[in-house]
């Protein structure tokens, strides 16, 4: 799959899968705007792939539709187009549901829901004006598709992706953007490796016999951002290793 002078927006991309995606990206020969919350982190992963290639940081909120706008006109000024989005960016806030409070469950929509809806309008209002259109993906989570303790805000956020990606099949297609989700399963990157039991715990209830790896997820998100997907849309892809097929408790 070749990438060669078309330019990605990646969001939540300092690290873990957005960042392995950039990486993959910037090899293939993509433009890459990397976005994440932590400057310090989003320019440092910058410099990191623009060692290989050709990759700029925007720092700011992915919620923010400030922040939507200005990485949207820096890759069309930098290089005169947009061909694809990866709104990778979204934020887990664990918490009990009779003691959950309207400020946890509000951030929550504003980053997963708000934050890939508008990433997605404004893309799309360029990528319409393009002879040829785009590509946007969204990343959905095995917890769109099972109950997790704890995380019934967060999970629905994950269904109702998928949900958006259905229906912007609707609005887009006539314009050649094609829509699509992924949703991880169990994968190892910095933050789930904070745990230290995570890969021994998700290893054993992952059929395939290990969790995800960045690279797992990033390998479907380079397909469904190619021109080799451009016939598959409004659809969600589960990368778990098939746990949802039997889906073992972790608790």
């Amino acid at each position: 799959m070749s990438f060669k002078n078309k330019t990605a927006i990646i969001t939540g991309a300092g690290q873990g899968i957005g960042f392995e995606i950039g990486k993959q990206l910037v090899a293939a020969g993509a433009n890459v705007i990397l976005n994440d919350l932590d400057p310090v982190l989003a320019a440092g992963a910058a410099k990191q792939l623009a060692a290989n290639g050709v990759c700029m940081s925007v720092a700011g909120d992915a919620g923010s539709t400030t922040c939507i706008q200005q990485m949207v006109d820096r890759a069309v000024s930098t290089f005169g187009s947009l061909d694809m989005v990866v709104a990778n960016a979204g934020i887990t806030l664990f918490g009990d549901f009779f003691t959950y409070t309207p400020e946890a469950f509000y951030k929550v929509m504003e980053v997963n829901l708000g934050g890939t809806f508008f990433l997605a309008q404004a893309a799309a209002k360029q990528m319409m004006q393009q002879v040829g259109g785009g590509a946007l993906l969204f990343m959905s989570s095995v917890t769109g598709h099972q109950a997790h303790k704890n995380l019934a805000a967060y999970g629905m956020t994950k269904a109702a992706l998928e949900m958006l990606a259905k229906n912007l099949v609707i609005e887009l297609s006539q314009y050649n953007i094609n829509v699509n989700a992924i949703a991880p399963g169990a994968t190892l990157t910095e933050r789930t490796l904070e745990d230290k039991d995570y890969q021994r715990i998700w290893s054993g209830l992952t059929p395939m016999g290990r969790p995800a790896t960045t690279e797992d997820i990033a390998a479907t998100a380079l397909f469904l951002i190619s021109d080799k997907a451009k016939h598959i849309t409004g659809q969600s892809i589960v990368v778990d290793g098939g746990w949802t097929c039997v889906s073992p408790s972790p608790f």
